[in-house]
């Protein structure tokens, strides 16, 4: 509730206060001279205005091209992501288990150690970047009441029926839920994403302008950078990785046990194996086991 002081120091003028009684008129005449003596009144300022809207509430100046995109899951490939989403112009922040503080400050992410914190900023995309095997403890442990409700929770796991069904599972349904597998890694995209496969599933997005239109800005980062988007079903995505992902996978470890090293008179089909060792021996054994699961 305002009070009165609160009332007379802004544009909001009252009225004289008209107590008939003559006891008050010494009053009355006081409250006249302050009005009259007060010729400029300090503007209205509103400063908490994410307390006056109902909880999850959008903005209608929240239009911009550019996103708050939250990263949880800050290693080896949450930090090759933060990389073009902040030279994309888009604001980043960022939790994981461990403290990359340093790390995320070079790279001009805002690094949380707490998960509450980081949902309190309200982003609009939450990121999921945690390995296969973490995955459903990670999503479970968010404070997923600190979100605004209409988030858009996107993952890049190597497998997407997995993350769709927990997100399906775990997300109240106003939550969206967009599933993705960028089909390279930071050895095999470090020199470009132009011409690279990119997979979705648009699993859950609101009919809403505002929500397609995010959906769409989180694509086109990809799309900008040259990546060929293909639009696929979670289910056909994993019958198709089954037979190309898991095998490239194997093959490279086995060669990495192999130590093979390059020669002065290397053959064309010796480079591709090198090429293959070189581009799946860098991935986590996390990554390779949760493929297997």
């Amino acid at each position: 509730m305002l009070s009165y002081s609160s009332l007379h120091s802004s544009k909001i003028r009252l009225p004289p206060y008209s107590n008939p009684s003559s006891t008050s008129r010494s009053f009355h005449r006081s409250s006249i001279l302050t009005q009259k003596q007060t010729s400029k009144y300090r503007s209205l300022c509103v400063r908490a205005l994410d307390a006056s809207q109902p909880y999850g509430f959008e903005y209608p100046f929240e239009k911009s091209k550019k996103l708050k995109i939250a990263i949880v899951g800050f290693g080896n490939f949450g930090q090759f992501l933060a990389k073009t989403l902040v030279r994309q112009g888009h604001r980043v922040l960022a939790h994981s288990r461990s403290d990359y503080s340093d790390i995320a400050r070079n790279l001009g992410v805002m690094f949380f150690t707490d998960a509450d914190d980081l949902c309190e900023e309200h982003p609009e995309v939450v990121l999921l970047c945690s390995s296969i095997v973490s995955f459903e403890l990670v999503l479970r442990s968010l404070p997923l009441q600190r979100l605004k409700r209409s988030t858009l929770f996107v993952d890049v796991l190597s497998v997407k029926e997995f993350p769709r069904k927990l997100f399906l599972q775990v997300l109240p349904p106003e939550f969206d839920v967009l599933c993705t597998h960028r089909m390279f890694g930071p050895e095999s995209g470090k020199d470009g994403w132009k011409n690279l496969p990119f997979v979705y599933d648009k699993v859950r997005i609101g009919d809403g302008v505002l929500r397609i239109s995010r959906c769409e800005k989180f694509l086109n980062i990809f799309a900008q950078e040259g990546c060929r988007m293909v639009e696929m079903s979670c289910a056909q995505h994993d019958r198709d990785a089954a037979e190309s992902q898991f095998i490239t996978h194997t093959l490279g470890r086995i060669l990495e046990k192999l130590g093979l090293e390059s020669t002065s008179i290397n053959t064309k089909g010796y480079e591709t194996l090198l090429n293959l060792m070189e581009n799946t021996f860098g991935d986590s054994f996390e990554l390779y086991y949760g493929l297997f699961m």
